[in-house]
């Protein structure tokens, strides 16, 4: 992916020729704009040559090349940059130094800029090259027109067979009852999936149903595709013209190839004023082609409908949110489902031997449900010889190498790979950079998004920050299909992502081919790249010397450890690699202390020793000029030096941890001590948790300077910092989510003197007393989770809180000082997820109508209190859990026929409970087994 490497390079040229260019000579400022000249005449053309380098050869060579000059490139510039980041000391020392590193640097740059000069030379040389090229990309775009879209026919849209989609009666039943029943409006039904989960199948045979040939008696069915262009949206119009037509028997009118779009749109409307009829657009991959269409398609009244199979969920959506429609997001394959589809391909019908089974089961797992990709790898299993347990095994270790060398599997990767070459560059980017992830990874958002703004990934927005950028592109890929939410918040917001197995599979090939990432796994003893750029080290290192004896790193970007046991010296690993480093991961790694070559990393951007047991953080932190994001949650570290105020580009800075103890409700958050002025990181977008007990309360002042904040917490606070702090509060406008702590149960948390709360603020977790509940909390409407423990009120809250329009999620632990709590009729009409401690609770019917969840948390006297009075009126509720019950309080909950709750819960499809035991929390369903 040549584009992107380029495009990034672009970026870095321009902040070079701003910043660094007068410190080059007139003849060497005129190499980089020659070379900035070249690169951008070549960005034109590598999008279409990006596409077309896995059938073309040539092709693949000349992009192949033209990354390699992008990352020389970048390698040279931040080479000389880093010459001039020197830190040097005062007195006769500094001044020693400095002129020793005059004299080196000088020598250094003049290497430098021969590199970039052998660069040009090299570009020069291709240049013939790509002359020759553009002729070859025009023909391919050209071919990309009528042509292309004639070519779509049934074989190549149709890849699954019916007998293939197990279970396609129900959604086919589903949607034929859409389509023909349902409002006299045109209505849109939309098919949603990623690729290859049986869309087209799926339509086709609802398109073909008698019942829907019965009722729709004008039908057309219109493959869009994803090479279509909109500039050629009148082939699709006179497609559908024709289709019509032929269905009325009458002759298409004359001079149809020579109308524009405006008249081809006319003819259609006139013909399907007065009649019913349904449309299918299949393989709609953007919303403009949608746009383009749906004008020609009349709202007449005659329950007309289109339906729509598409890969893109906002495509779905938006079509059914302009015209009266619905969505149906085809889900992957029950497990049942898709062993039966497993075992009907790969032995003919036969079961699966005794001896195989494990195996299948672990190749059918890396399917997750995909028709498809069952269909396809079945294929494949069945030519095995069933003896050969090895060849079975084989196919389960090396599936990507299957995916991409089976002639089987072409059509497979095909499917796959069409959505990933429809990408923008940027997209294509953030997609392969998840190849860093292992296998079955669940990808927290934050961390990825933190990571792909430090690789400088994101381009910056008007209006946004460079998190809310990178959000939408992930937003964008989830739309797509090529991400899957793997955990959301009781709030919506997405909290882990996970990439289907094949799709990986495909990513990690194409990154590994475009030595984009390395990954070591089994590659510590085998083939490397010449220069890696980005490595995850997956599982283990057994083997160090063969990778110090690697001279492949030394301009390597990014380092991550996932999975590694061992205790592993950083410096000896890979001896004077890092200098350009920008990402350094170590988290869960069991390093103890920070390594002192860290403070020669000036590039370093993002450093991360979240769940290791660092104790300490270093003076030389300062140093690291660069950074923006450092993570030490769940490390030992309390203490922050002051020499940390000196990283004025910081974004994100973590470091708290859990007190894990049985039966500690909200489990309190240890957060760091800090001295001098925090208010001089003005970046700062995260921080948590700091210690408010310190510096004499000038630290809730310095927090008011923190304009950027989107997050904070706040621990060990006192009453007297409440008024200082509400002064802050009310400067940081751009706060989301706000916790604070009292320094212990019975001390006040002081919110009165704040008049309105930050107006973004959706999330507010405060723990400790409060004398009466803050006045703006029941007038705060953007308010969405909201937790408060120990505030021992006297009035009962809930009067006041029933009526927050958008709240989703209240827990309140120790809230109220009275002997009941009372939800009344009308009362919470958004929350979902609702936790209480062991206090009376009193629900009356049409009280919290969406409540999903019910935690009930610290029950030392369930015994007497039992589940809540009235939550038979919760008719929604999905999930009862009974959290941090001591193990003697279990015996009380044993919910068979015989106790007084059981009829109250029976229809809960979850119920379970928690508890502590051997250092950690385990679980036990209490729901009835079914029978």
């Amino acid at each position: 992916m040549a584009e992107g490497a380029v495009s990034f390079l672009l970026d870095k040229i321009a902040r070079f020729v701003e910043n660094e260019m007068m410190l080059l000579s007139g003849d060497h400022r005129q190499e980089v704009l020659y070379l900035r000249g070249e690169l951008e005449r070549m960005r034109a053309f590598l999008k279409v040559a990006d596409a077309m380098e896995e059938s073309d050869e040539e092709i693949k060579v000349w992009v192949k090349q033209v990354r390699e000059i992008a990352h020389e490139t970048e390698d040279a510039l931040d080479e000389f940059t880093l010459l001039q980041a020197h830190d040097h000391a005062d007195g006769l020392y500094g001044s020693l130094h400095r002129f020793s590193c005059c004299i080196k640097n000088r020598k250094s740059r003049c290497r430098i800029v021969s590199e970039l000069q052998g660069i040009n030379s090299r570009i020069k040389s291709i240049c013939g090259v790509h002359n020759r090229l553009l002729h070859k990309l025009s023909g391919a775009q050209q071919g990309s027109g009528p042509n292309n879209i004639a070519g779509n026919t049934w074989q190549d849209a149709l890849l699954l067979e019916k007998t293939d989609l197990v279970g396609i009666d129900e959604p086919k039943q589903e949607l034929v009852g859409w389509l023909v029943l349902g409002g006299s409006g045109r209505e849109v039904v939309s098919v949603a999936a990623m690729g290859g989960m049986g869309k087209t199948t799926l339509a086709k045979q609802v398109y073909d149903d008698a019942e829907v040939k019965k009722h729709f008696k004008i039908r057309a069915w219109i493959t869009v595709s994803q090479s279509f262009k909109i500039e050629l949206i009148e082939e699709l119009l006179k497609d559908m013209i024709r289709q019509i037509f032929g269905v009325v028997s009458r002759p298409v009118p004359e001079g149809l190839d020579s109308m524009n779009n405006d008249r081809l749109r006319r003819i259609i409307k006139d013909l399907l004023l007065k009649r019913r009829y349904l449309i299918v657009l299949d393989d709609v991959w953007r919303l403009d082609v949608w746009d383009a269409l749906k004008h020609a398609l009349p709202k007449n009244g005659c329950g007309s409908r289109v339906m729509l199979t598409t890969r893109n969920a906002d495509v779905a959506s938006t079509s059914g949110v302009e015209s009266i429609g619905k969505v149906y997001n085809l889900n992957p394959l029950p497990p049942k489902e898709s062993w039966y589809l497993f075992c009907r391909k790969t032995f003919q019908g036969d079961a699966c031997p005794s001896y195989l089974e494990e195996i299948c089961k672990n190749i059918l797992r890396k399917c997750e449900g995909l028709p498809l990709a069952i269909v396809a790898i079945s294929g494949v299993l069945a030519t095995k010889d069933k003896r050969r347990i090895d060849e079975w095994d084989k196919v389960c270790r090396s599936l990507g190498a299957e995916i991409d060398g089976n002639d089987k599997l072409k059509v497979l990767k095909k499917v796959l790979s069409l959505s990933f070459n429809d990408l923008p560059y940027y997209l294509k980017t953030c997609l392969l950079y998840l190849s860093i992830f292992p296998e079955d990874y669940q990808i927290e958002q934050m961390r990825v998004i933190r990571l792909l703004i430090a690789e400088g990934f994101v381009e910056a927005k008007e209006g946004k920050t460079l998190e809310e950028v990178a959000e939408d592109y992930l937003d964008e890929l989830l739309k797509r299909g090529l991400l899957q939410a793997a955990a959301t918040t009781s709030d919506g917001r997405v909290k882990m992502y996970h990439v289907h197995d094949l799709l990986r599979e495909i990513i990690v090939t194409k990154s590994r081919d475009q030595n984009f990432t390395t990954i070591a796994k089994d590659l510590i003893n085998g083939m490397w790249p010449d220069k890696v750029r980005r490595l995850s080290v997956h599982n283990t290192v057994q083997n160090v010397p063969a990778v110090q004896q690697n001279r492949c790193f030394s301009q390597l970007r990014s380092l991550f450890l996932f999975g590694v046991v061992e205790k592993i010296c950083i410096g000896k690993l890979f001896p004077g690699a890092f200098r350009l480093l920008h990402v350094f991961d170590l988290q869960n790694s069991r390093i103890q202390k920070f390594p002192v070559d860290i403070a020669n990393l000036y590039y370093l951007k993002y450093l991360s020793f979240r769940g290791t047991k660092i104790k300490s953080i270093p003076s030389f932190i300062g140093k690291l000029q660069n950074l923006e994001t450092l993570d030490l949650k769940h490390t030992r570290v309390t203490e922050l030096p002051i020499e940390i105020l000196k990283l004025t580009r910081l974004r994100h800075l973590l470091v708290y941890h859990y007190n894990l103890e049985p039966y500690e409700c909200f489990h309190s958050r240890y957060g760091f001590k800090i001295q001098g002025n925090i208010g001089t990181l003005r970046s700062l977008q995260k921080l948590c948790y700091i210690e408010a007990n310190q510096g004499g309360g000038t630290i809730m002042t310095e927090l008011g300077k923190l304009f950027q904040l989107r997050r904070l917490g706040i621990g060990k606070q006192r009453k007297e910092d409440g008024k200082s702090l509400c002064l802050s509060l009310k400067k940081l406008t751009n706060l989301r989510a706000l916790s604070l702590t009292s320094i212990e149960e019975e001390e006040i948390l002081d919110l009165e003197h704040l008049s309105s709360p930050p107006p973004l603020l959706q999330r507010l977790y405060l723990r400790g007393r409060l004398e009466k509940l803050p006045h703006w909390i029941p007038s705060f409407h953007g308010l969405v989770r909201l937790f408060l423990k120990w505030s021992r009120l006297k009035n009962d809250p809930l009067v006041l809180l029933q009526n927050l329009p958008n709240l989703v999620h209240l827990e309140l632990i120790q809230v109220f000082l009275g002997d009941t709590l009372f939800f009344r009729t009308g009362g919470f009409q958004k929350l979902k997820v609702l936790g209480l401690d062991e206090l009376c609770v009193q629900v009356e019917k049409g009280a919290m109508p969406c409540v999903e969840k019910l935690i009930i948390q610290c029950c030392n006297s369930l015994k007497k209190v039992g589940v809540p009075l009235g939550i038979e009126y919760l008719t929604k509720l999905k999930v009862l859990e009974f959290f941090d019950m001591p193990e003697e309080s279990i015996d009380t909950l044993r919910l068979d026929e015989k106790a007084s709750d059981y009829w109250k819960v029976a229809n809960i499809p979850e119920v379970y409970y928690t508890y502590w035991r051997d250092g950690c929390y385990a679980k036990r369903s209490l729901s009835r087994e079914p029978q």
